[in-house]
């Protein structure tokens, strides 16, 4: 029951653009207790299906620029094939850390963009 909840969730939040996969690696690890290179490998497997939905639905409604979607692509094809490489020959723990360096700059990053948002806002209405 506990896959059928976390997959519900992962795939809300891919579908909205928020980055389904991390939150999947992360529910995988803290609350199925899996290893982080099996959670990844999981979220390769969960990506394509999802992407895919999200595609079709972003098509329909226009959003999709093909010629800049092409070369991210092609690029994050090669980047996926240098990452997978590092990731297969990096220990647990340390994949673990990246990982953790990696939501806390999303994190930072999302809280300085709302701040900034938040001021923008607070700057515009007393303006007017």
């Amino acid at each position: 029951m506990i896959e059928i909840i976390i997959g519900l969730v992962a795939g809300i939040i891919s579908g909205m653009g928020m980055g389904g996969g991390t939150a999947l690696i992360f529910l995988l690890t803290t609350i199925s207790g899996l290893e982080q290179h099996i959670a990844q490998a999981i979220n390769l497997v969960f990506f394509v299906p999802t992407s895919i939905s999200a595609i079709i639905v972003n098509i329909k409604n226009k959003n999709i620029d093909f010629k800049l979607a092409t070369i991210i692509s092609i690029c994050g094809i090669i980047g996926a094939i240098i990452g997978a490489k590092i990731s297969i020959n990096t220990d647990v723990e340390t994949l673990k850390k990246y990982f953790g360096y990696f939501l806390a700059i999303i994190a930072l990053h999302e809280i300085y963009t709302l701040t900034q948002e938040y001021i923008k806002k607070k700057k515009s209405h007393n303006n007017n």
